[in-house]
């Protein structure tokens, strides 16, 4: 399995395009994500949730539901989930076919492709935005020691009754480990 999410183009410029990788490893599935998609005149922007939320519109309904003047992005990641939740889907499908009859598989996935499908999804009539508090999300949330101090952060979405999600490692500054692949790891 080969997962990514550079700009469409940024990793074939170093020979790991879909096919070039499908030729160093055959029977890969290969997973990339991207903002806008993978054709398209916004193919190479990047682009993550917030943005999607506000060039797509869901900002802007987000706001007018809530009664505000604004655009007002949602209070969830529904874009960056939706996206990583449907990456792995298309991931377990290719890797089913290719149990099943061999070969490499591409799955392709866009962050704006996914905030289309969430706003199709429809509407509830008379839904307001209800007001957050801290402690209503308290048990959502951890703290962490970090080189950047006491850090308090969201616990993994996952919820699993026999091996309780956690994060190992806490959150570093850029550099702090050298770029390496794993002693054991293949291409």
């Amino acid at each position: 399995m080969f997962c990514q999410s550079y700009r469409p183009g940024a990793l074939a410029r170093h020979g790991f395009s879909p096919e070039d990788v499908a030729r160093l490893r055959p029977g890969v599935v290969y997973v990339t994500l991207s903002a806008y998609g993978h054709t398209g005149p916004w193919q190479g922007r990047r682009g993550f949730e917030t943005l999607i939320q506000s060039v797509g519109g869901m900002a802007h309904e987000q706001g007018l539901g809530a009664g505000a003047d604004r655009p007002q992005h949602l209070p969830a990641q529904a874009v960056d989930h939706g996206s990583g939740y449907l990456a792995a889907f298309g991931a377990l499908i290719a890797l089913a076919r290719r149990a099943r009859d061999g070969g490499s598989y591409l799955v392709r996935v866009s962050l704006a492709q996914t905030g289309r499908w969430v706003d199709a999804l429809g509407r509830v009539d008379g839904r307001r935005t209800p007001e957050l508090t801290l402690e209503a999300v308290e048990d959502l949330l951890a703290e962490a020691d970090t080189p950047f101090g006491r850090l308090r952060h969201v616990v993994p979405a996952a919820r699993l009754s026999e091996t309780p999600a956690f994060w190992s490692r806490p959150a570093v500054p850029l550099g702090t480990h050298e770029a390496a692949w794993p002693a054991d790891s293949t291409i």
